[in-house]
């Protein structure tokens, strides 16, 4: 597994995945342009290594395809790690409990080691965010923004760390924002602190290897902790190093590391808009200041970033990767789900599509409820329930069973529920409709009647005979 995002890069300049431009650019626009273009042809990593007004060369789209995707987290397939995660969690619950010996010992090896010194510190400056090479992505934005930082805080009660993946707007060389949604792990964190008063510690890594960026962005459970599952993904222990101005402990292989903090007494300010993944700007709103306090940095660092806007784009696959890797988390819930697909044009949270065994009438809607009512999946806005059969990556035959396979009033299921906060057809923010639709064969005891007519489709004799004689026909 990489050590670092350096790492990374060199591998990804073998493989021929990345493009390195010479020329001088501008943070401010100009590289969300060239990108865009680039990522909508599904074309290579881009290492912009002359940035107006930066000493850092910049890296971006380097997860931009199935192939980079894979090759950042070092499988064939991403399905493969799925196999892995029950027992993950299994082991995982097993090393809280301590009931079991070797699976502690397993543990133990992906925990996170502390260190004394790492290359995230070799130089220490006084903060000022103007020597970064931080993108304005899209015309409208409120200001440039750090759009892949490694945010992490710690519980004031439990003492217990939490990483998660939060933009920055910069305000000036020493603030930004901090753009934790009602939801998120980092605002439960920020609650406690205001109930506290004083300041919050915050450190930020920007640059680690690609499965700790990856644990960032990843659905996990709340008990289990992003740098164990880094851990998981590297298969050995993610070296971890206690921040020069606070006690949190931040990834030592990364490329920079902002220190600082929140005060939770402070007044929020306005942040936004932003040309976000929805492919829509998201709206002004108020959000609470961090304040940078110190910068560490590699000698030679590099700066990573993404865009995002209207797919496909490099999150796309990080969205994808989470899907695929999950899926077992969801099935030990579920077990009649069969396969999940999210398509990328519904940006994550608006639409799914589920193929399950049905076993009893009305089971469709069953599943519909159980998934709006698990965590991150509450924000669903569409369900789609197909039956096993049918492949959800299949887009053409799920369309054409929706199309042709419900009765829009028994069929049609819409409720009420939390949305995300970037959903903006919804009348409220972050509440509104949800829809489900019940695309399965209907039976008798659901109130079909009437004798449900069966696919067209041919026999497999026939199929085999033509399957031998293909050759002989010409083709």
């Amino acid at each position: 597994m990489y050590n670092s995002l350096q790492d990374f890069i060199t591998v990804l300049e073998e493989k021929k995945q990345l493009k390195r431009i010479g020329v001088k650019v501008n943070s401010d626009l100009e590289i969300t342009e060239i990108t865009d273009r680039v990522s909508k042809t599904y074309g290579p990593s881009l290492l912009f290594e002359r940035v107006d007004d930066s000493p850092y060369p910049l890296l971006i789209n380097a997860f931009g395809t199935e192939e980079r995707l894979n090759l950042s987290l070092r499988v064939d397939n991403i399905d493969s790690i799925a196999e892995e995660i029950k027992n993950f969690i299994d082991r995982y619950n097993y090393k809280r409990s301590l009931n079991n010996i070797p699976n502690v010992t397993y543990l133990d090896n992906i925990i996170p080691k502390k260190v004394d010194s790492a290359p995230c510190q070799e130089v220490v400056e006084e903060p000022d965010l103007s020597k970064l090479p931080i993108l304005k992505c899209w015309p409208e934005d409120g200001g440039k923004s750090i759009t892949l930082p490694l945010v992490i805080t710690k519980d004031p009660e439990t003492g217990i760390q939490n990483m998660g993946m939060y933009r920055l707007q910069v305000y000036d060389s020493k603030t930004t924002g901090m753009h934790w949604h009602l939801h998120k792990d980092g605002r439960e964190a920020y609650k406690k602190y205001r109930k506290l008063g004083g300041k919050m510690p915050v450190s930020v890594a920007i640059g680690t290897d690609p499965a700790t960026t990856y644990a960032a962005t990843a659905p996990l459970p709340k008990e289990i902790d992003e740098m164990v599952f880094s851990g998981f993904l590297r298969e050995q222990p993610l070296e971890i190093v206690k921040s020069r101005t606070n006690d949190i402990y931040v990834p030592a292989n990364a490329e920079f590391i902002l220190e600082g903090y929140v005060d939770v007494n402070e007044e929020l300010r306005e942040e936004g808009p932003f040309g976000n993944h929805t492919g829509y700007y998201s709206c002004k709103d108020l959000y609470p200041v961090f304040h940078i306090t110190c910068i560490t940095h590699k000698k030679n660092a590099v700066y990573p970033t993404t865009i995002v806007g209207k797919p496909p784009m490099e999150n796309c696959y990080l969205g994808k990767a989470s899907q695929r890797i999950f899926l077992p988390l969801l099935k030990i819930q579920l077990p009649e789900i069969v396969d999940i697909n999210s398509p990328i044009e519904g940006i994550f949270n608006n639409c799914l599509i589920v193929a399950m065994r049905k076993s009893y009438p009305e089971h469709a809607k069953k599943v519909m409820d159980a998934i709006w009512g698990m965590r991150n999946m509450m924000y669903t806005k569409m369900i789609i329930v197909v039956d096993e059969s049918i492949s959800p990556h299949d887009l053409s035959t799920v369309a054409w069973k929706v199309f042709n396979n419900i009765d829009a009033k028994r069929d049609i299921v819409i409720v009420e529920g939390p949305l995300d906060a970037l959903d903006n057809a919804s009348n409220m923010t972050k509440y509104g409709h949800k829809m489900g639709i019940d695309a399965t064969k209907k039976w008798y005891d659901e109130g079909h009647a009437r004798k449900w007519s069966n696919d067209v489709k041919m026999t497999e004799d026939v199929k085999r005979l033509v399957d031998r004689r293909w050759k002989e026909y010409g083709f």
